[in-house]
């Protein structure tokens, strides 16, 4: 490895050390001071100023030959300005920037670094929300502008946050909470635009509607459908239609639904069905399923899981173009898009929280196939280890490695792969 990398990710590990060691400590008086000087009233309304600062290091290495080990530093920063609320009224604009002090990575935009592993956070800056809120009516926010949208469990529509550039879409949605009611929840919309985590801008045309009703203590019970049509001619064959619907519990990673004091139950059950619509040229139907169930003992959530999406061919698999995928299908992101044949993705997780869960470790095991099960795509571990320290202030270690199939699902996936994060994240 060259000395002028060396010393950079030298730096990048005693930053995280500083930030593991030094943050709580010291900032444990100065916390106040700055949420204080953050947040101001006005008319007796509340307005704030938001703060995230993301340092991140990832190590990409295939053992192909193909690329080059890739090492990327680089810090986010995104800055909003929130108004206080008028007349039902309230509005928030927020920048977003993306510096690469090593840049040692092919980020996807840059040809020049095509000979390195792909790390998809491009040295970029851009306008990542601005937006305008109306409150007037009960139980109902409706939100114009380019904004974070995040539903259910980001599989379908999400703002791909692991990644430093997130992804917001210009457009209008309308949220009803009517909790007292019925507990339901409706989110109506119409997505114009897709920023993405590139920072690149696609154009989509795209109805959308998830209904959510809380069962109590059971969970939730979710519908839900959402019709993409692509309008640029690169993009055409994301194009879909997707309905589904969804039984889970619970919301959170560590919760649970209680079966006595130190015991507890957690379940997912999710059907979906997609076809191709608008600019899609290629007709095809394939289906989704989703199944989990675990227990928590103590404290601690063991999970089994299958998750299916069905593939029939060229451009005839069950896609989530707008979700969050690098939360699904391993962490290594080498399923990212649905292979021809469809995957089956088998796998086991353990949650371990400590230190009254300021500390968490996670690790998790996969298995993947293609949607018969006769295809070997290979298998991945993956492991995190996240500290908070109070609200503002965390740091994360993370690691996967992928181990190919005999059969590879596409070139992408067909050599291992190893990926390691550290990252100290500040936010207010």
């Amino acid at each position: 490895m060259p000395k002028q990398a060396i010393s950079r990710n030298s730096l990048s590990v005693i930053a995280l050390l500083w930030l593991t060691t030094g943050v709580e400590p010291a900032a444990a008086g100065l916390t106040q001071d700055i949420e204080d000087a953050l947040n101001f009233y006005h008319y007796g309304h509340n307005g704030a100023i938001k703060f995230d600062l993301n340092y991140r290091y990832e190590n990409v290495n295939q053992d192909a030959g193909i690329t080059q080990t890739a090492n990327a530093n680089t810090a986010r920063l995104r800055l909003g300005f929130l108004t206080p609320k008028f007349y039902d009224l309230q509005a928030y604009a927020e920048y977003e920037g993306n510096l690469a002090m090593q840049d040692e990575y092919n980020d996807t935009l840059l040809t020049g670094n095509a000979l390195y592993s792909r790390v998809a956070d491009p040295d970029r800056s851009e306008l990542n929300q601005f937006w305008l809120a109306y409150t007037g009516i009960t139980d109902n926010i409706v939100k114009v502008g380019r904004q974070r949208i995040k539903l259910d469990d980001d599989r379908f529509i999400g703002n791909v946050g692991w990644r430093q550039l997130e992804a917001t879409y210009d457009s209008v949605l309308i949220t009803h909470n009517n909790n007292t009611l019925f507990g339901l929840v409706a989110n109506v919309g119409y997505l114009a635009n897709v920023q993405t985590f590139t920072g690149l801008t696609e154009n989509v045309e795209a109805p959308i509607l998830n209904l959510n009703y809380k069962m109590g203590d059971l969970g939730n019970v979710v519908g839900y459908g959402y019709w993409l049509d692509y309008t640029e001619r690169e993009n055409y064959e994301k194009s879909n239609q997707t309905y589904g619907l969804r039984m889970a519990c619970c919301a959170k990673p560590l919760e649970s639904y209680k079966l006595s004091d130190h015991f507890g139950w957690v379940y997912t059950a999710e059907w979906s069905h997609q076809s191709d619509y608008g600019h899609g040229a290629v007709a095809y139907d394939a289906d989704r399923y989703n199944l989990m169930s675990g227990i928590s003992a103590y404290g601690v959530l063991f999970q089994g899981a299958m998750e299916q999406l069905d593939g029939l061919g060229v451009n005839q698999h069950f896609d989530t173009p707008l979700g969050t995928n690098h939360a699904f299908q391993g962490w290594a992101d080498l399923f990212l898009i649905t292979p021809n044949n469809g995957i089956r993705d088998v796998f086991g997780s353990v949650i371990v929280p400590f230190q009254r869960g300021d500390l968490v470790f996670t690790g998790v095991y996969h298995d993947f196939s293609d949607d018969t099960g006769r295809l070997d795509y290979g298998n991945e571990w993956d492991f995190q280890v996240l500290k908070k320290f109070g609200k503002h202030y965390s740091v994360l270690a993370k690691y996967a490695t992928y181990n190919a199939g005999a059969t590879p699902a596409y070139a992408t996936a067909s050599t291992d792969t190893q990926k390691i994060w550290l990252q100290g994240n500040i936010s207010f």
